[in-house]
């Protein structure tokens, strides 16, 4: 049975990821939105093996259906097929990818007429009509867009490009072989920031590593900053909707920090009006600044796409999750990892300080954090009853902190009396479990990860 995870459907390429199976995700994904009215439909596709074959294909299988289709006249990014969604009206976009999965996936992701994520409606309705209809092609009548070109041109047209050019700073970016490729360069041509890129051609094997910004995959970036004397070092995932980075001392800046920096900056300096919307494995960063901000907040499950639906039922200024994926108010309902790396560039000519000083501040203000994630790899569905087994367990004291809250709004979460947690999740998009840990010690988070894996070990 082909089911979609917390962000598309994703498989190993030639394996569950084959010409057959996305023809019958096409066609139900036609049937779905004919049903539904729809007429227009806008395709896009990353630097994978084969995306664009599969695009074309999906672009073909719409096109016999009936419907206008638009086609990306090169590699994207997910954000820019995500607001050319918006801009150009159509009823629903196709992002061939799979984001930040290793090189033998390939995936399929559905955008909304809102330029975000499909609601969970729409994935139901898609999954329910796989292979029902027979699949029709043989109609190859599509337009082909610049959509890299009508993004790159919105993004520049969030910022006063003043602020680029008050003084000299030094940014080294990392694309990872995928989409991001260039986009830094053009987005900050004529300015005073000089882009080093590293990574920067088309790698469909991505290196060898995982095409995700987080620690153990940025040696390169952290070694290339310090070796250029860079100020910040900037990474994107294969499909552009997450960031990660780096200091001017070569450490990454985990995610969890990033989210407190952009939301500080969006909401205190931008003045952006809104509520915050976080996921379950986000800092307690966010509920403070939240409070000392006056800003309503959301808690929801893991996937950008319960972010990105009260983003559309109300005003948000800002709203993300532990990954790296951000979304803005004044932009679309979209994790945005080039937008993102953009605001941490505007906050530091802003602020006029190394981001290490501008973290300490965070800290002086709000409190330390310390968190770590470990993935674990597990056979089936193994995870899920890890999880399940958790969830019927009492747990009065875990790693010697007594246990002040159990939440199960996505996995088990054990919330300590010092805002403390560890939270014990399955992945809904790969066979692993995921154990993310935050104190305000490093000693103390250390410890209670290890006591997290020697209770799935």
């Amino acid at each position: 049975m082909i089911k979609f995870g917390t962000d598309g459907y994703r498989a190993i390429i030639g394996k569950d990821f084959t010409f057959e199976v996305v023809s019958q995700i096409a066609q139900a994904h036609a049937d779905s939105l004919k049903e539904r009215n729809g007429k227009k439909i806008i395709i896009g596709y990353d630097t994978r093996f084969m995306s664009s074959d599969y695009a074309e294909l999906v672009a073909e299988v719409f096109s016999s259906n009936g419907f206008e289709v638009i086609l990306s006249n090169s590699v994207c990014t997910t954000p820019a097929l995500s607001y050319a969604v918006k801009h150009l009206k159509a009823d629903e976009g196709v992002m061939i990818t799979a984001s930040h999965n290793g090189y033998k996936y390939n995936g399929y992701k559905i955008k909304g007429s809102y330029g975000g994520p499909a609601t969970p409606e729409i994935i139901k309705s898609v999954e329910d009509r796989i292979g029902k209809n027979g699949v029709k092609t043989g109609k190859k009548d599509w337009q082909l867009f610049d959509v890299n070109n009508l993004y790159l041109n919105t993004i520049k047209s969030y910022f006063d490009y003043s602020i680029f050019k008050q003084k000299e700073l030094k940014l080294v970016h990392d694309p990872m072989f995928a989409t991001s490729i260039g986009m830094y360069n053009k987005l900050l041509e004529d300015t005073f920031i000089d882009v080093i890129q590293i990574n920067h051609f088309r790698d469909p094997y991505f290196g060898f590593h995982h095409p995700e910004p987080i620690d153990k995959n940025l040696s390169l970036l952290k070694a290339k900053v310090i070796a250029t004397e860079a100020d910040i070092g900037i990474a994107n995932d294969g499909d552009s909707d997450r960031v990660g980075v780096v200091a001017e001392d070569g450490e990454f800046v985990n995610t969890q920090i990033a989210y407190a920096l952009l939301l500080l900056h969006t909401v205190r300096n931008r003045k952006t009006k809104g509520s915050v919307v976080k996921t379950v494995s986000t800092t307690y960063l966010v509920d403070r600044i939240a409070k000392k901000e006056n800003i309503k907040l959301h808690k929801t499950p893991v996937g950008f796409k319960y972010v990105a639906d009260i983003m559309l039922k109300e005003q948000v200024a800002f709203g993300g999750e532990e990954s790296g994926g951000y979304g803005f108010g004044f932009h679309i309902p979209e994790r945005d990892g080039i937008l993102s790396g953009m605001l941490f560039l505007e906050m530091m000519m802003l602020y006029g300080k190394p981001l290490t000083e501008i973290i300490k501040d965070l800290f002086k203000e709000f409190g330390e954090s310390y968190y770590k994630r470990e993935d674990l790899k597990v056979e089936g569905d193994k995870g899920i009853k890890l999880v399940e087994d958790l969830k019927n367990k009492e747990i009065k004291e875990f790693a010697g902190l007594k246990v002040k809250e159990k939440d199960l709004t996505d996995g088990v979460k054990l919330i300590f009396e010092d805002d403390s947690w560890v939270l014990f999740r399955a992945s809904g998009t790969e066979p692993v479990l995921r154990i993310y840990v935050e104190t305000p010690k490093l000693e103390l988070t250390e410890k209670v990860l290890n006591e997290g894996k020697q209770l799935i070990l």
